[in-house]
């Protein structure tokens, strides 16, 4: 039976393509689409999903609207050199004939946990402020969820919102540490992999030489997201597979080397958004206290980028 998951995410061309990866992979059962700022506002992310849902003809989806603003402090705006103004590549796609759902994306979330108790994952894409709202108004989907992946995070490597900060996690830190000391099951892909996945630019060929839908939209909004990583990293050719390697996760684990560290969130400071675990036992003399009693969190240290790839092109690309 294929795995349901609901994505919250801010689409965002890496959202794009772990949503349309998602979609055809058998493997899940994607029953809703929750929306939140980070790449966009959190408008134009809900319209940027009903548009991704209506070119994968999958109009049977719902979509519900997420948070506009972080738990504390208002959201300090997109990324349109990363994504475009539109944050589809600029590429300027027609208004989407279908509408959002209209129940709040926290709502939507806790419903549909609590109505199937252990079968709804979450994949969490952006900033995680609708998660940790849903906890905030139903603590018990904590105990009701059967797992959280989410694309956020740095332990081992540095950020790519500040020298300390993975973006999704910096743009709510408040609400990233509760969501990683909630005590549900989570598992943490962050840039401590996605930086090791490496879409070459012989990978976008594919999509560009392929007749699929999916793919053709791909390839329209490549271009500006590209000449972004490699504008800012001159020794890159192509992109990194941020948002893919989530879903890429629940598809396949085998695809992942996890360490089990309980994680905490900075909130202050220069370093606010950054990702801390403590790596020694539990019985440890002098553990912090702000690590004492916190859940453990998979965390993704090691990838079999190639075979990743591989699986996301061959089932979002079809050759003439």
């Amino acid at each position: 039976m294929a795995r349901k998951i609901i994505i919250d995410t801010d689409p965002g061309v890496d959202d794009t393509m772990a949503i349309f990866f998602a979609l055809r992979s058998p493997e899940l059962d994607v029953i809703g689409l929750t929306t939140i700022f980070g790449n966009v506002h959190t408008d134009l992310a809900t319209t940027n999903a009903l548009r991704l849902l209506e070119i994968a003809g999958r109009t049977d989806i719902p979509v519900a609207k997420g948070a506009d603003d972080p738990l504390a402090v208002p959201f300090r705006g997109p990324v349109p050199f990363v994504h475009g103004d539109d944050g589809q590549g600029n590429i300027n796609l027609p208004p989407p004939k279908t509408r959002p759902i209209d129940q709040p994306a926290a709502v939507f979330i806790i419903e549909q946990i609590m109505a199937a108790p252990g079968e709804i994952t979450l994949v969490p894409l952006g900033p995680l402020t609708n998660i940790a709202l849903a906890l905030r108004l139903e603590p018990r989907i904590a105990k009701h969820v059967k797992e959280v992946v989410l694309m956020g995070g740095n332990v081992l490597c540095p950020g790519n919102a500040t020298p300390a900060a993975e973006a999704n996690i910096h743009n709510d830190p408040e609400a990233a540490d509760v969501v990683f000391g909630a005590g549900w099951t989570v598992t943490m892909v962050g840039l401590d992999v996605t930086h090791q996945v490496n879409l070459t630019p012989e990978h976008i060929a594919r999509y560009e030489a392929s007749q699929d839908p999916l793919a053709r939209h791909i390839a329209r909004i490549l271009p500006h997201y590209r000449a972004y990583f490699e504008t800012v990293n001159p020794d890159m050719r192509g992109i990194y597979v941020h948002d893919s390697s989530a879903v890429a996760y629940v598809i396949d684990p085998t695809l992942f080397e996890t360490r089990q560290w309980p994680i905490r969130v900075e909130t202050q400071g220069i370093s606010r958004g950054k990702t801390l675990h403590w790596g020694l036992p539990d019985d440890y003399p002098t553990i912090p206290p702000a690590f004492k009693g916190r859940p453990r969190v998979n965390v993704c240290v090691g990838v079999d980028a190639k075979r990743l790839i591989a699986l996301e092109t061959e089932r979002l690309t079809k050759q003439n």
